[in-house]
């Protein structure tokens, strides 16, 4: 019984998740358009080889790793959002590694829609269109015991990685190179979370190095989350080279979102504005804290 109530409960949250998800875009039509073409407002990154041609575990690893180490924080004023079949939403986008971000979302008629976050500590969700308004948040800690899995099928750092900037271990469990499609190459690798072992998968531009694509699977073999990433630029000041456009996709929770950037500031926040990572404080918006023992998410507040 008690299982049956929980299914049902857990069922009904996330019809009232997907709604509030898709009314978020809805507005989005009255702030303008967004961007068609991103290929036609930013060059594309360096077509310099930086792989060899039958390249080592050793070499992919580098070069991944070497990119992302390039990049300490980042920083996105004039970003986009939007979901499949919507209009975008304008965003701002601040990131520094490994787990604090930021992303809001707006409209020029509805002011702020969405805000999601992660500092040292927690991480948080607020949709204005969520009913009733709240501000989601949980201790990363405590992540795979609380109903934050509702919200986060992955941990929320996974979304720094998603950007492009994954870190491999060089000492892990990985399989490959292996050729796949044409220019491409694939990385598996091995690794362990607060909930069991996953598999992760890369796929890069076997002669740029540039990632194209990850996917991140759990024990059973089931896709947990995919990002794909395209028309990348080169950072002249960092050297690193970064992705313009984001494909997010979260098959469990039928969640899909593109991220666009129309310039990226790299290396220029590092600590400077510490309270862009605090959860934020709306008024007499409640924070309801997901690892709360016993949490009925339709509870009346």
């Amino acid at each position: 019984m008690r299982n049956s109530r929980r299914s049902t409960v857990d069922a009904v949250f996330r019809e009232r998740r997907f709604a509030a998800l898709a009314s978020l875009f809805a507005p989005a039509m009255l702030a303008g358009s967004g961007c068609a073409n991103m290929n036609q407002l930013f060059p594309q990154g360096s077509t310099a080889r930086v792989l060899p041609t039958a390249p080592t575990l050793t070499d992919v690893i580098a070069v991944i790793n070497n990119n992302t180490n390039l990049v300490r924080s980042l920083y996105s004023a004039d970003a986009s959002l939007s979901a499949p079949l919507t209009p975008t939403l304008r965003a701002t986008l601040a990131v520094e590694r490994p787990r604090r971000l930021r992303l809001r979302a707006e409209t020029a008629l509805t002011g702020p829609e969405l805000d999601v976050g992660s500092n040292d500590q927690l991480f948080w969700l607020w949709m204005k269109r969520q009913t009733p308004p709240s501000i989601f948040y949980c201790r990363h800690e405590q992540y795979a015991q609380s109903a934050a899995r509702q919200m986060f099928p992955v941990q929320p750092e996974w979304l720094i990685d998603a950007l492009g900037l994954p870190s491999v271990d060089p000492a892990g469990q990985h399989q490959g190179p292996t050729p796949v499609d044409r220019g491409k190459l694939r990385l598996q690798s091995q690794l362990m979370s607060p909930f069991g072992p996953q598999t992760r998968t890369i796929v890069i531009d076997a002669a740029r190095g540039w990632i194209l694509e990850q996917q991140l699977y759990d024990a059973a073999g089931q896709l947990l989350a995919t990002s794909r990433t395209s028309n990348h630029t080169r950072d002249p000041a960092s050297g690193a080279t970064l992705p313009r456009h984001i494909e997010i996709h979260w098959p469990a929770t039928q969640f899909q979102a593109n991220i666009d950037f129309r310039s990226v500031q790299v290396n220029t926040l590092l600590g400077a504005q510490a309270s862009l990572f605090d959860l934020p404080q709306m008024g007499s918006t409640p924070a309801i804290d997901l690892a709360t023992p016993g949490l009925n998410l339709l509870a009346p507040r």
